[in-house]
């Protein structure tokens, strides 16, 4: 009897030890790292929390129709693996080659008014999960938008090598994002090579002609156009702006005899519901343009606002510095 008794208590024990064990390990899988996935109820869908510039979010672990603010991010998402739903964007700015892109993933391209929020059209479209830009939004938009969709505003610096790391992170690509800033990296360095091999340390200046004045591209860092150009591809600015680290600065026509650029880049802005044509032909008619060594020479290439500023991204970008090199290496 004794026997028996025993026999009946060893099997209790070990079958409580076993469920003891069983629970601790799914504590373990659910409490550890930064991300702690959470089954769903009957007829819900699973969702795990996730960190963004504001805190912790909770989101669907596999989305059905996610919207992202960024045309630049979904082009980067693409690029590693992770096709968006639907993206915001303002038609009249847009690189050329990017709503092909989208068109090729089935990406839904929703058009939006510059500089304006459209929270109304973003219900619309009804997405289970909005992408954002942390450095992009503050905390009024991002509740606005979290009362539309989970919304995860990216916590990254604003430039490609800050950014595509966390959606690669976001999103479970963290190799494929690897790979891609690599060989845009490795494009960076053989162009880089070709326009040295080709014109020294020529100077490159790039001005952008808007409807009431004259910019010029400064020295920048980590800011479109200036970031590669100076930075990253370590071309030369004229003397007179060597000591400019801002984006953009104006100037009057009459500083133009004092740049010595051997190549000109002439941006004609591009915004909606904007004209420069007018300051455009004003530059072009004036002599002291005209008495540039550069326009002199035929060395002044366009520069579409769209390729340099807005298509900044792992497809853009080296279209870009294909563009360089065709006007640069001869």
């Amino acid at each position: 009897m004794r026997t028996i008794r025993r026999t009946m208590l060893y099997i209790v024990l070990t079958l409580t030890a076993l469920a003891l064990t069983a629970c601790s390990n799914t504590n373990t899988t659910q409490e550890s790292g930064t991300e702690a996935s959470v089954a769903g109820t009957k007829g819900e869908p699973a969702t795990r929390v996730v960190k963004d510039a504001f805190g912790e979010v909770t989101i669907p672990v596999e989305p059905k129709n996610m919207l992202v603010l960024s045309p630049s991010y979904a082009e980067n998402m693409i690029e590693i693996g992770v096709i968006p739903n639907a993206v915001t964007l303002v038609k009249e700015i847009e690189p050329e080659y990017r709503p092909k892109l989208f068109n090729e993933h089935q990406v839904k391209m929703i058009q939006v008014e510059q500089y304006e929020d459209n929270f109304e059209l973003l219900i619309e479209e009804s997405p289970d999960l909005i992408i954002a830009q942390g450095a992009a939004i503050d905390a009024k938009k991002y509740e606005a938008l979290s009362k539309i969709a989970p919304t995860v505003a990216v916590d990254a610096g604003i430039t490609i090598e800050e950014y595509v790391p966390a959606l690669g992170k976001l999103f479970g690509k963290e190799k494929e994002a690897e790979l891609a800033l690599q060989k845009y990296i490795d494009k960076i360095g053989d162009t880089k090579q070709k326009l040295h091999n080709s014109i020294g340390d020529a100077k490159i200046l790039v001005i952008r002609v808007e409807q009431k004045q004259y910019r010029v591209l400064g020295q920048e860092k980590d800011s479109p156009g200036s970031d590669m150009l100076y930075h990253k591809l370590g071309l030369n600015i004229p003397t007179k702006l060597k000591d400019n680290h801002d984006w953009f600065t104006p100037i009057s026509l009459e500083v133009l005899p004092e740049l010595d650029a051997d190549y000109i880049f002439v941006e004609q802005r591009q915004m909606q519901n904007y004209s420069s044509e007018q300051s455009m032909k004003d530059l072009e008619s004036s002599p002291l343009w005209q008495g540039m060594n550069a326009v002199k020479k035929g060395q002044v290439y366009p520069l579409k606002t769209a390729d340099f500023v807005d298509g900044e991204g792992l497809v853009g970008y080296p279209l870009f510095m294909d563009y360089l090199v065709e006007k640069l290496v001869k």
